[in-house]
């Protein structure tokens, strides 16, 4: 039987060590320009154990109040992934230090640690690095709120591209 109090301890750690990285991510990024939230796509995913993607639709609010969307792909490319949850949603801070509106920036692949526990409602962390040649850093620490049963943890990522 899975130990949910364990669980909870070991994302709230991981949450924990991932606040320095944010830090540091906040002074070599650039000014903080805007909130992406991405909600993963109804019956879009799978899971083979050790590795689980799922489609995601995104939106970019900037500072400024444009949108911009994206669509991509999440999930874990190695770990341990024992979860049902088809109502998940990821907010990530995204950072630049010469943001171009319009200009779908975002793209890119962002890879790291993560972990969730779920049991009716679950909350989850993911510390993430990468994107695209541009300047742009989503923050590290991305928290998550889903509705289902499970657990999971490992090397987690996150795939976008524009979708116009």
């Amino acid at each position: 039987m899975i130990n949910m109090k364990n669980i909870v301890k070991y994302v709230l750690s991981f949450t924990l060590l991932a606040i320095p990285m944010q830090a540091l991510a906040e002074t070599s990024a650039g000014a903080r320009i805007g909130v992406l939230t991405c909600k993963t796509v109804p019956g879009s995913g799978f899971s083979l154990i050790v590795h689980s993607t799922e489609d995601v639709k995104c939106a970019f609010k900037s500072t400024s109040g444009g949108i911009e969307h994206y669509k991509g792909e999440t999930g874990v490319g190695l770990g341990f992934d024992m979860s049902y949850d088809r109502h998940t949603t990821l907010v990530y801070a995204v950072m630049s230090a010469n943001y171009k509106a319009g200009a779908h920036q975002l793209a890119g692949k962002y890879f790291g640690g993560g972990a969730s526990a779920t049991v009716g409602v679950g909350v989850g962390a993911q510390a993430l690095i990468g994107g695209g040649r541009k300047n742009i850093s989503l923050q590290p620490l991305a928290l998550s709120g889903s509705e289902g049963a499970g657990v999971s943890a490992g090397i987690t990522y996150l795939y976008l591209e524009p979708d116009k």
